[in-house]
């Protein structure tokens, strides 16, 4: 008897998971809406502003804050990018990716830094989460589309819950290793003088942090502008249907700016995060 007949043998995972996926549609739907609701109001209000702001204004306070966190250089540079994205015809679609993106980046922080302080004081809590950050990372991301589209439908507000889903391990895990590469000294001489363990959280542990946390953060991002392109195949907007439409319709030059419209944002806002780093970290 040949056991490893692989024919006669498959394990029908796959059929199983589906049966899993059906019964979470037939009896939580409704609780996946509720789920859906904050996200969706987050997203329409920062999509609201940024596209109700004359995009000169929108252009001024991106500089200022590129130049506030680290030079006039940067400032000048994210005023230029951010033009020429404009004159590519692209800008309503920058917009809504950039609302995508921090409501992704919102939720991925609200959970992922007290999940990663959790992990940080807890080994066996790091021993449990780590493999579900593993899978979370490892997944490829277009697996994370199907069943999001099952439970919340499609469109921007399932495109950015994928992406919330996507993009916060990075975030969990640099403030675990952030708060567990505070010196034990410090700790220790908290405790002494009579710190809470809030205390010692609060005042050494998390300022001592600031810098590895503000680097998963910065991550996060990065990974929430890739994801938001992959969810416009669910009918999320932005930038990602340029690109999507460019490809479906073999219009290179269409694909082409509106990957250059991406690139150039996530430029934009990678330096402006490091320089938040670094200026946590003077």
């Amino acid at each position: 008897m040949n056991i490893l007949n692989f024919e006669d043998y498959i394990i029908p995972l796959d059929d199983w998971i589906e049966t899993v996926v059906d019964w979470l549609v037939a009896n939580y739907r409704s609780q996946f809406q509720l789920i859906k609701w904050p996200v969706e109001q987050t997203l329409g209000s920062i999509d609201w502003f940024l596209n109700v702001l004359p995009p000169i204004v929108v252009i001024i306070l991106l500089a200022l804050a590129a130049w506030r966190v680290s030079s006039w250089k940067l400032g000048v540079f994210t005023a230029v990018t951010m033009t020429f994205i404009g004159f590519l015809g692209l800008w309503e679609d920058s917009m809504t990716t950039l609302a995508m993106v921090l409501s992704a980046v919102v939720f991925c922080t609200i959970v992922g830094i007290p999940t990663g302080i959790l992990a940080a004081r807890s080994d066996r809590f790091e021993q449990v989460i780590r493999p579900v950050l593993d899978a979370m990372q490892t997944t490829p991301a277009f697996v994370y589309l199907v069943p999001v589209v099952m439970l919340f439908s499609i469109g921007t507000v399932a495109g950015v819950i994928a992406t919330i889903v996507f993009a916060m391990p990075p975030i969990i895990r640099l403030t675990n290793l952030g708060i567990r590469q505070t010196p034990r000294e410090l700790v220790e001489a908290a405790v002494a003088f009579g710190a809470t363990p809030w205390q010692v959280l609060r005042r050494v542990q998390l300022p001592l942090a600031k810098a590895t946390i503000m680097a998963g953060l910065n991550q996060t991002i990065m990974m929430s502008l890739s994801m938001v392109v992959i969810a416009a195949l669910i009918g999320a907007g932005g930038l990602g249907v340029a690109v999507f439409q460019g490809l479906n319709s073999l219009q290179v030059g269409l694909a082409g700016i509106g990957g250059l419209a991406i690139v150039l944002l996530a430029i934009v806002l990678d330096r402006i995060t490091q320089s938040m780093g670094k200026e946590v970290q003077k």
